[in-house]
């Protein structure tokens, strides 16, 4: 069996032990894990998360973009956002309206800072050769 921590920013989202089976997705497509698999580092894309405690039925998480690394039986998968729900198409709807937004926000924020470093660059330039 495996333990499995689901890591978010601020704190642990969930913290198990007893899981049978994990599956989440990454850019190369699912990928899942069984306690004797290697240990392994995989990126994680914005997707849902599957999991089977022994004995019961499987749990769905929606998450964000993140990393899963397993070691020995330990699983842990830090993300920056998460959502546990039972009924799939809604958490397929929380992944595409909220994670993937959240994504296309986050280039915009990213591509505001490259326009102000770039400016402040080239203003510190052009000082540096009026002195």
């Amino acid at each position: 069996m495996m333990n499995l921590k689901v890591l978010l920013p601020f704190g642990v989202f969930k913290s198990l032990d007893e899981i049978e089976r994990i599956v989440v997705e990454t850019d190369q497509g699912s990928f899942g894990l069984l306690p004797k698999r290697l240990d392994c580092v995989a990126s994680i894309v914005p997707g849902i998360l599957t999991y089977q405690r022994r004995g019961e039925e499987d749990v769905y998480v929606a998450v964000d973009e993140g990393v899963l690394v397993k070691t020995g039986k330990d699983v842990s998968i830090s993300v920056r956002h998460a959502v546990a729900g039972n009924d799939l198409n809604e958490l397929h709807n929380t992944v595409e309206r909220d994670f993937l937004q959240q994504s296309i926000q986050d280039k915009n924020v990213h591509s505001v800072y490259q326009k102000m470093e770039s400016d402040f660059i080239h203003r510190l330039s052009a000082f540096r050769n009026d002195t």
